[in-house]
């Protein structure tokens, strides 16, 4: 009888590892040209949509749904750009916040400002002069994935460093 419970312990142990394991699988779905495994919690990781400031310097940074708060890798790249710009001082740059399509046209206004404002509050942090960084929100208006769906808002909530004319 013992054994029988032991062999009943054990085979349960295994099905629930096996259930367990069964749900830590990542999988990716294929949207158009893009995989969701590029989305990170809901902000997007890939490099498609990103540009270059400068060459290896990326132009953009991403935020999570309502968020105007820079993540590690958003953070990463700002410093990429605050090297840039100690280095090249004669050029001027403008942050563009932009949102995803979800929100009214006012809220997602505002929500760009704080992002971009974000991105240059941290620029400024690394010894670069406010006065060379001027702030614009586009809010949902200018959509680098025009999609509806996660990659596509994910790709949309974000700032963008662009030389000021």
């Amino acid at each position: 009888m013992a054994l029988g419970n032991s062999i009943r312990s054990i085979l349960l142990v295994i099905v629930a590892a096996i259930i367990l394991s069964a749900c830590a699988t990542k999988t990716t779905k294929k949207v158009g040209d893009y995989k969701l495994s590029q989305i990170s919690g809901d902000t997007y990781t890939g490099e498609e949509t990103v540009k270059y400031l400068a060459t290896g310097v990326p132009d953009r940074v991403f935020f999570a749904t309502n968020k105007s708060v820079l993540t590690t890798a958003s953070r990463d790249t700002l410093r990429k750009q605050a090297a840039w710009l100690r280095e090249n001082k004669s050029i001027n740059v403008t942050v563009e916040g932009h949102c995803d399509e979800r929100g009214t046209r006012e809220y997602n206004l505002a929500l760009g400002e704080r992002r971009a404002n974000a991105a240059k509050d941290y620029l400024m942090t690394y010894g670069i002069s406010g006065n060379r960084i001027s702030v614009i929100s586009y809010g949902k208006e200018r959509p680098v994935n025009a999609g509806s769906g996660p990659l596509a808002w994910s790709q949309n909530r974000r700032s963008v460093t662009v030389k000021a004319n």
